[in-house]
């Protein structure tokens, strides 16, 4: 994938896939430490202890024969590749919780792209779902809360 926006689309199309009612897209930007932290958090189905121990394997998958899952793992393939490194956590009927760091300013960090745009487009496309949409670069935030804007 071209950048981290098409990540993000991908990995929240697993939480809708996923029946999750909410899902947080949280973005941060530490340019002291030198780090992206990008986490998707879900109120989905989550996953069992032999899904979630295979989800980065590309060729696993939960879905029909002859489609293979590769979000999970290209974003890992991603964050190492910037000297970072992906965290999932996941219960069945809690939720995933997904944790990609990267390199800030490594030369291997994909560009965030149009973030903007993929969030407008989850937003259009899902309207049952709350969206939290949180982007932290260095001392200054952005939240957006679907749920907020629906009031």
């Amino acid at each position: 994938m071209e950048d981290l926006s098409l990540h993000i689309l991908d990995i929240v199309e697993n939480s809708i896939r996923a029946g999750a009612k909410k899902v947080e897209i949280k973005i941060t930007e530490d340019k002291k430490r030198d780090q992206l932290i990008l986490e998707i958090i879900d109120n989905g189905k989550g996953m069992d202890k032999n899904t979630l121990k295979n989800v980065l394997d590309p060729f696993f998958t939960t879905k029909n024969k002859g489609n293979i899952g590769l979000g999970l793992p290209l974003l890992f393939q991603s964050a190492e590749e910037s000297r970072g490194g992906i965290d999932i956590k996941s219960e069945p009927d809690r939720g995933t919780k997904v944790r990609a760091t990267f390199g800030y300013s490594h030369i291997d960090r994909k560009p965030l792209g149009n973030i903007s745009e993929s969030i407008k487009v989850l937003i259009a496309a899902n309207p049952d779902i709350n969206f939290i949409y949180e982007h932290k670069k260095d001392n200054v935030s952005y939240r957006l809360d679907t749920k907020e804007i629906k009031k």
